[in-house]
């Protein structure tokens, strides 16, 4: 066991009594433990007006710490500001993918189709007799009346 006392001043020096305190010495450095890491376990939150704690604990090597902090005062309440003016508008955005096609019901469907022949009625019948053979003029009015009924019947 180490005594810090000794040796006395005026002493001879003691191979045994030196022994003794070399190796009193040693059990004291081998006692101090080594730290290769620290780790934070925990953070409580105290009550206001108390002061801050630490807990401190070595195991294996593992330094240990679990905080406590107190809460500050309440502050006092902030005024409201004003609202600012609205901003310019963005840039347009792209395009999204289409969606999904929208469902029809039946009655939907069967309405649609009862009303789509009424679509060609504005164009009035040709009612022409066409001579033989067909003069040129005759066959233009066929066509043109062929495209007057092409372009209703397009929605």
């Amino acid at each position: 066991m180490f005594d810090p006392t000794l040796p006395q001043a005026g002493t001879e020096i003691d191979a045994v009594q030196m022994r003794g305190q070399l190796n009193g010495l040693k059990d004291l450095i081998d006692a101090i433990q080594t730290i290769s890491a620290a780790i934070v376990d925990g953070t409580n939150t105290l009550p206001t007006g108390t002061p801050a704690q630490v807990t401190l604990d070595v195991t294996d090597g593992t330094l240990h710490f679990i905080f406590g902090i107190p809460t500050g005062p309440q502050g006092e309440t902030g005024s409201n500001g004003s609202d600012g003016s609205q901003g310019p508008p963005g840039i347009q955005g792209e395009q999204g993918p289409p969606g999904a096609p929208g469902e029809v019901s039946l009655q939907q469907l069967t309405d649609a189709i009862a009303t789509s022949s009424s679509n060609s009625n504005a164009v009035a019948t040709l009612g022409m007799t066409v001579s033989d053979p067909p003069t040129q003029a005759e066959v233009q009015q066929i066509a043109n009346k062929v495209d007057e009924l092409i372009g209703v019947l397009r929605r």
